[in-house]
């Protein structure tokens, strides 16, 4: 008798491990929350609808918690669900007129998911160029700025034509590894 009062008793150290738990689950919803959001906005027809649909996939990423695998992507696990919260969300909606067909509603869908992945890119290469010494970022920037000729660049560098060309080379090259390891990096997270 004493024995099954003790199991259904939670234990202290479970209940501050599910303390940690909800601080560690409260701490990546905030942090991957606004783009869960705007990946919403492009699937959905209003704010209020991305309010109650961001509502219900977090409530279903909460229970499903125990699930999630720490060191993998937490904000690709919390889109899947928002995305399928959302493909409810609207089915429940299908009676509105204003309401797209369902392969309007995948195409929305795949465009918004491109959107999410130029959007890591974007942050891949802003993370890249951070890592270059402040000079080879200007240099970086500027070689790519509209209406640059790089030949004009050479000669005010004080470098040869050939001897610049491969110190952009080399800086490209540095800043395309750099970017496609973050990539591999993460396509191993979401894979996991």
């Amino acid at each position: 008798m004493e024995q099954s009062s003790e199991n259904e008793k939670p234990h202290r150290s479970d209940c501050g491990s599910k303390q940690l738990q909800g601080e560690v689950f409260v701490r990546l919803l905030m942090e991957h929350e606004p783009q869960v959001r705007a990946f919403l906005r492009g699937l959905l027809p209003t704010w209020n609808d991305v309010d109650e649909v961001i509502q219900e996939a977090s409530l279903i990423a909460w229970r499903k918690f125990d699930d999630f695998e720490p060191g993998t992507a937490f904000g690709g696990w919390l889109l899947t669900i928002a995305r399928f919260e959302a493909l409810k969300y609207r089915r429940r909606l299908a009676r509105s007129p204003l309401i797209f067909a369902e392969d309007v509603w995948e195409l929305i869908s795949d465009e918004a998911e491109s959107e999410q992945v130029d959007f890591h890119r974007k942050q891949h290469l802003e993370y890249c160029l951070g890592k270059l010494s402040e000079k080879q970022r200007a240099l970086i920037i500027k070689v790519h700025s509209p209406g640059v000729v790089i030949r004009e660049l050479a000669k005010s560098s004080g470098k040869s034509e050939h001897a610049f060309y491969k110190t952009v080379q080399r800086l490209r090259a540095t800043v395309l590894a750099c970017v496609t390891k973050k990539l591999a990096l993460e396509n191993e997270n979401v894979g996991t």
